[in-house]
């Protein structure tokens, strides 16, 4: 999969502009990735698109491990495929949501409604023998996920039908979309949450896949030690896993998870993948993650059952955070790639800095930062020491300013050896620390950025074309070592 120097952009499809206060697979999407192939971009990645649980809009919590997110249905599509009326689209306008960011209580109040109407539409005129096809073919996750969705409605086969459509719109808009980017040479690159919200479908579905009580509450909940991030650490809260269950029938709920993910993704991303080889498991009611413990997880038993499905080579680890050697050894043993962020190439000394570009390896991921940073702008702005800074100076042999920082760093990514650079778009337009999407143990305000319309110009197409182009990124330049 990555046996060639390419690049591409991150940008969540929730950060897309609309009319309609978020994001989704509409118009905009697809004008996205016309500016990745006018940019000589090969890939876009995206982060999870799994349905939010109740009360909670992180990517990385999603109510179902397999189902996608219905706020991410397109209205526009749905009106060209006559399931909506101009009427309903003018409705979801009149509305005024702010086109910088997205105001998930303002979205989830007003959008559900819509694509509820056009869901009873389709059920009446649509193309029943497609949806069934649909559901037959997914109801290995499917039908617990409905049933899980309808448990609290008066007419739970009315809503089990309702959300079996919102899964097929879902998916069809994204096959087409996917379709769409694959004619224009542009790739998807996806990311997998390693944990599931504890009001998921998938704990309901599957409690004794998950370390619960006796009254289905979690023992113990996931999290990270104190880190760069947090001095107390991270308390996620998922429930973890019983890996002893799971390796019963050889890990198949892990296994049909990525097969369905692979079904919408050219490439994934196994966020937190150091937990395969141990992860921080906290006492449930722990006030923070301090009181955790490292707890061994499946190791090679679980990558042994992703290589004989076929799906060890689409897999990039997520390789950040506390990292010991039996993390690395896993992925020496199945040659997968890790991730280099250079955000943190400078906080130390370079020279034995693994994360400074001349450390880097071609089977890698390199970022100016990922969703868990600030921009590269922020970054030197509001986080960077002086200490740091010098490093950066002494590194590239000149001073930056925040204004060309971004520039250095995206510039820094595409030169080096990794087959694979990933550039977050806020730091191809050079923004600051405004435009961060999430602030790791910080409950409120994270995911919320959006990209203006029309910030992504055909000059600056041309621009990260050339840069693209002079870094050899093109995808016609394969690696011969």
């Amino acid at each position: 999969m990555m046996d060639r120097r390419e690049s591409g952009l991150l940008c969540h499809v929730t950060s897309l502009p609309s009319p309609f206060g978020i994001g989704d697979l509409g118009p905009a999407a697809y004008d996205f990735v016309d500016f990745l192939a006018a940019a000589k971009q090969g890939w876009w990645q995206v982060l999870p698109v799994g349905p939010f649980t109740a009360g909670d809009i992180s990517p990385y919590r999603p109510a179902s491990a397999f189902a996608g997110n219905p706020l991410l249905i397109s209205p526009e599509l749905l009106a060209a495929e006559g399931w909506l009326d101009a009427s309903d689209l003018d409705s979801l306008a009149a509305h005024s949501l702010p086109t910088g960011r997205v105001d998930f209580d303002a979205v989830l109040r007003t959008r559900p409604a819509v694509i509820e109407r056009a869901c009873r539409r389709f059920l009446a005129h649509g193309d029943r023998a497609a949806l069934d096809a649909f559901c037959e073919r997914n109801s290995g996750w499917l039908d617990a996920y409905v049933r899980w969705r309808a448990r609290e409605h008066a007419d739970r086969s009315d809503a089990e039908q309702l959300e079996r459509c919102m899964q097929y719109l879902f998916d069809a808009q994204w096959a087409r979309l996917r379709a769409y980017a694959h004619s224009k040479g542009v790739r998807i690159f996806g990311d997998v949450p390693f944990y599931v919200d504890e009001m998921s479908a998938d704990v309901a579905g599957h409690p004794e896949l998950f370390k619960l009580d006796d009254a289905g509450r979690p023992r113990a909940v996931s999290g990270v030690p104190p880190d760069a991030f947090s001095e107390t650490g991270q308390l996620w809260g998922n429930p973890v896993y019983d890996w002893e269950e799971h390796a019963r029938d050889g890990h198949a709920w892990w296994v049909a998870r990525i097969a369905r993910t692979l079904e919408r993704f050219d490439l994934v991303r196994l966020d937190h993948f150091r937990a395969i080889a141990a992860h921080w498991e906290v006492p449930a009611g722990s006030e923070t993650a301090m009181t955790g413990a490292w707890v061994t997880g499946p190791g090679r038993a679980l990558l042994d059952a992703f290589a004989a499905a076929g799906q060890i080579e689409s897999l990039v680890a997520e390789d950040l955070g506390t990292i010991t050697e039996d993390v690395h050894e896993l992925m020496r043993g199945y040659d997968l790639p890790g991730m280099k962020v250079l955000l943190f190439a400078f906080d130390s000394h370079t020279g034995g800095n693994l994360y400074a570009p001349h450390h880097h390896v071609p089977n890698g991921v390199v970022y100016t930062g990922t969703h868990d940073n600030n921009t590269a702008r922020g970054w030197f702005e509001d986080d960077a020491t002086p200490e740091t800074r010098a490093h950066l100076t002494r590194y590239l042999g000149r001073e930056c300013s925040p204004a060309d920082v971004g520039e250095a760093l995206v510039r820094m990514a595409l030169a080096s050896v990794c087959r694979l650079s990933i550039l977050p778009v806020q730091d191809v337009l050079g923004l600051d620390g405004r435009a961060r999407m999430n602030h790791p143990a910080r409950a409120n305000g994270n995911w919320t950025w959006r990209l203006e319309a029309g910030a992504l110009t055909p000059q600056l197409a041309q621009q990260l074309g050339d840069m693209t182009e002079a870094y050899g990124r093109t995808g016609a330049s394969r690696y011969r070592w």
